[in-house]
């Protein structure tokens, strides 16, 4: 059978097979949402269930707080990047074991769409590229980080002249 009958079931069965890949699509979006939150949600709370443990600089990972070394050899802690590390390593996410590693380790998220579970970054030593220091986003202004020598991890505001930017660990955490 030819004619406007058949041109017209053909359309129809096109635009149902266009329909159905939209369907598919926004489905997949929404559970790659729903995932991605999900884990943000987790690293936090793994974060913040670690405030006051000491700073201990290059220690803590995967497996929690950790002897560190150098000035950091006595002290069982985090510095800032094995907290962020350990946090993402209870969602099974690996970002690497440096700030300038974790910067590389997900989508970068424009500072008014930061997220629970965000890493944020600072630039505190501008002749030196990348950043030194890395933080989880708590809300839009807040972040959990271990700051310093002498610290213990802590919750601080966000917005400092010092910030470079976040990012959102892990393949499709959200799309942006």
């Amino acid at each position: 059978m030819t004619g406007k009958g058949s041109a017209a079931r053909v359309l129809a069965c096109g635009l149902a097979c266009v329909l159905a890949s939209v369907l598919q699509a926004d489905a997949a979006l929404a559970a790659r949402k729903a995932r991605s939150a999900a884990a943000g949600s987790i690293a936090l709370r793994a974060a913040l269930e670690m405030i006051g443990v000491p700073y201990s600089w290059g220690g803590g990972g995967v497996h929690g707080p950790g002897f560190g070394i150098g000035k950091g050899a006595g002290t069982k802690g985090f510095d800032c990047s094995g907290l962020t590390e350990y946090a993402y390593a209870q969602v099974g996410t690996a970002i690497g074991t440096t700030s300038q590693e974790q910067w590389r380790s997900g989508t970068r998220v424009p500072k008014e769409s930061i997220e629970p579970g965000d890493l944020v970054f600072f630039d505190n030593d501008r002749d030196s590229p990348g950043p030194e220091h890395v933080g989880i986003a708590v809300d839009a202004t807040t972040m959990v980080h271990a700051p310093y020598t002498g610290a213990f991890v802590r919750t601080d505001p966000l917005d400092r002249p010092d910030f470079l930017g976040a990012v959102r660990p892990g393949v499709g955490r959200a799309d942006l």
